[in-house]
């Protein structure tokens, strides 16, 4: 159900007799004012205020064209000769002010799942109509003020003069007032696997080597280029978050600094030609979003990344359902069991390749037996789904050959029982999640997608990982570029149209397009708890993630790992995992999706059934999130209100320098009572020596109950909050 307030202030003003006349466009709460200018020349920009503060500074706008950018009739030698010749590549120059329009937008939205029940979209809005002298070439800059943020695009009109256009480059400037605290990956077309730097922006520079850690497909493109979302943090205490919505048919944007006079400007991913974008008008970039807040809360509560997507295009949501669960996955993460059946074979050729004539090396960990197991797990714990990767043929050659045929996404290997545990998996209750690993093969895939999405269907599977590991093919291309993008597009469209909902790995950092096709269910798109086995994350990963991946929606982190030496499962791998325990349990809040693994084996949580109980308890879907506490880089507390319940769930976890929290049990509803299981550090608790030391105690809490509760370097704590229903609840518990 959607309600709105709509009203539409219509100022056509034509004063192209004042080019520098400047445009002021305020918030609805007046907090943020953005002034739109065009200079003398022509170029057009933009400076936003917070609370009267500079936040940033006069930035241009624009962007830089390459080639052609109108239409020339085939064999029409001459015109193309004399239109290369003449040709004008600017579009951030040379413009005038043709019109102005403003409008103001309010409505209540309620997404098919996510963090609250009910989303306020309420913006201000300006949009600037310019048209170029010499070229008359029109282009339009939309801005949209939120209370909490700005975001603009660029829109080309259909028009005579500018119709077919490649861009070299986009030159959209964020010009900062000063050397911020930045918490920063490296610029990369292929990779946002990187653990977080927190420095000054003029620090970028000399520590770009050490930020660049090896990866299975990374460019790096400058020593001061980064990827959004990029958190930043000034002298004076104002919280500033740059990042895009609405990613559809465009390369994604890094930033690029000029760390003498810290301006950052759009950096456009490549194509194999080294082109940026092509474009065919009417055509729209996505938008460039500022948040702006003296409250690191506010950057975690905001929505204004989704409110600059399109509604849901859906029109039947019923078979999108949150899900927790397990699966045959950090068994071969950790090397403890492997993807493929043989070692016999140096290389597959999936038309002539017979897996009944080779020898099993008796690593597999897709077999059939496995997979019941898990299965079983699932089903006596109320999990909803078991993922199951390695179960189809061709992982002996899959990565680092540039290999095109490299899956076919539906022949099992022999110790695979496909119909036995479809079979199987049903008279449990219990779905199985599909694998498709693409090994970056995307031509591949997209021949085979509609014959595997068919497969899917017709064995019981709703959902798909897909992944994209390693270099792409077509050879050339980048994970992030235009045609790459529409790729990802395209999976997520053709489910839709299956019913099938996808948890994409290694694609495209998320930018809100969870609100238009919500069986977008989940992204990796980070460094995610995988990374633990392959030598560590930083103890402050998981307070930096939700300030900057997860501002473009949820991330499939994969947490719930209670066996933090990892040389107990694999001997040969020296690993540690860098949390407390309790912080494993308390990233099913912090860390928000709808779609959430209990990544660790059988075995490790049997140990622990205790702790374990709070993941089985936890809720995925919520009415409404409350950001108790943050501070990016140090500490971030959240509690959520489970969905169609008067539950809450609380989570806080720590960075490298531990917390002591002082919350205030607030939310909760007046004259109720409630029973607060809180699982926390211990005293003595160390993440690297100590990592499984928690505590579990029960409490009676209300609305005006406090805790005050410490935990150690990367440590935290969980809560499950549950409403007293009966006086029994409250036996022998004393009152928070």
């Amino acid at each position: 159900m959607i309600t709105k307030k709509h009203l539409i202030i219509a100022l056509s003003c034509l004063i192209m007799a004042c080019p520098a006349l400047a445009q002021e466009l305020k918030s609805p709460d007046g907090l943020l004012r953005m002034n739109f200018r065009i200079t003398d020349n022509g170029v057009p920009g933009y400076q936003l205020f917070y609370k009267g503060k500079e936040v940033i500074k006069p930035s241009k706008m624009g962007l830089e064209l390459k080639g052609n950018t109108t239409k020339v009739e085939f064999g029409d030698e001459a015109a193309i000769k004399t239109e290369q010749k003449d040709i004008k590549n600017s579009l951030y120059d040379g413009f005038s002010l043709k019109n102005t329009a403003t409008s103001s937008f309010d409505e209540i939205w309620q997404p098919v799942w996510g963090e609250r029940k009910n989303i306020r979209n309420q913006y201000n809005e300006l949009s600037v109509n310019l048209i170029q002298k010499g070229t008359q070439r029109e282009m339009v800059i939309r801005f949209r003020l939120f209370n909490d943020g700005l975001g603009f695009r660029y829109e080309f009109p259909q028009q005579k003069n500018l119709i077919y256009f490649v861009i070299k480059e986009e030159r959209t400037q964020f010009a900062m007032t000063g050397d911020h605290t930045a918490f920063w990956i490296p610029g990369d077309y292929d990779t946002q696997e990187y653990d977080f730097t927190t420095s000054k922006l003029s620090e970028i520079r000399s520590l770009m080597k050490k930020a660049i850690t090896p990866n299975a497909s990374q460019t790096p493109f400058s020593p001061t280029g980064v990827q959004t979302s990029l958190m930043m943090k000034t002298k004076e205490g104002l919280y500033i978050n740059i990042h895009e919505a609405a990613l559809i048919n465009y390369a994604c944007m890094h930033l690029n600094l000029n760390d003498k006079d810290f301006v950052f400007e759009s950096w456009l991913t490549p194509d194999a030609n080294g082109d940026k974008g092509n474009m065919q008008a009417p055509a729209q970039t996505p938008w460039r979003t500022i948040m702006v807040s003296d409250d690191a809360r506010n950057i975690l509560a905001s929505a204004l990344t989704l409110n600059l997507n399109e509604p849901c295009k859906i029109e039947d949501t019923s078979w999108i359902k949150p899900m927790k669960y397990v699966g045959v996955w950090w068994e071969m993460i950790t090397g403890k069991s492997e993807w493929s059946y043989t070692y016999d074979l140096p290389s597959v050729d999936l038309n002539k390749t017979d897996y009944t004539k080779v020898k099993p090396h008796g690593r597999h960990g897709a077999t059939t037996e496995n997979v019941k197991r898990y299965i079983d797990f699932a089903a006596a714990n109320g999990f909803g789904g078991v993922l199951v990767e390695g179960w189809n043929t061709g992982w002996e050659d899959w990565f680092g050959n540039s290999k095109d045929y490299v899956f076919d996404f539906v022949t099992p290997y022999p110790d695979f029982d496909l119909l036995g545990i479809q079979n199987y998996a049903k008279s449990k209750g219990v779905e199985m999640i599909m694998h498709h690993e693409t090994s970056g093969s995307i031509r591949n895939y997209e021949r085979h997608i509609d014959t595997a999405y068919k497969f899917m269907k017709r064995h019981g599977y709703n959902a798909v990982k897909s992944g994209y590991v390693g270099d792409m093919i077509p050879r050339g291309e980048y994970h992030y570029s235009q045609w790459i993008n529409n790729h990802y597009q395209y999976a997520i469209e053709k489910a839709a149209e299956y019913k099938i909902m996808v948890n994409a790995h290694e694609a495209v950092r998320p930018t809100g397009m969870s609100r238009t096709y919500p069986n977008l269910i989940g992204n990796e798109s980070a460094r995610g708890t995988e990374y633990q086995a392959f030598g560590g994350s930083k103890p402050n990963h998981v307070t930096i993630l939700p300030f900057t991946r997860l501002i473009g929606g949820p991330m499939d982190y994969t947490p719930g790992i209670f066996e933090m030496d990892i040389s107990k499962i694999n001997p040969n791998n020296k690993s540690w995992v860098n949390s407390t325990l309790a912080n494993q349990l308390a990233l099913y809040v912090t860390i928000y999706s709808p779609l959430q693994m209990a990544a660790d084996l059988i075995e490790n949580y049997e140990r622990f059934p205790d702790a374990f109980q709070f993941i089985k308890d936890v809720a995925l879907d919520w009415d409404d999130s409350k950001y108790l506490e943050a501070e990016p880089g140090q500490y971030i507390t959240v509690a959520r209100k489970a969905k169609g319940s008067n539950n809450w769930f609380v989570g806080s976890v720590a960075g490298e320098k531990g917390h002591t929290s002082n919350i205030v049990f607030d939310f909760l509803d007046a004259g109720k009572k409630y029973v607060a299981t809180i699982y926390a550090d211990t005293k003595d608790a160390d993440y690297k020596k100590n990592p499984q030391a928690y505590e579990i105690r029960k409490v009676v809490v209300n609305n005006k109950s406090k805790l005050v509760q410490k935990s150690v370097p990367a440590g935290g704590f969980a809560i499950s909050v549950i409403e007293v229903t009966n006086k029994s609840q409250l036996k022998g518990l004393k009152t928070l």
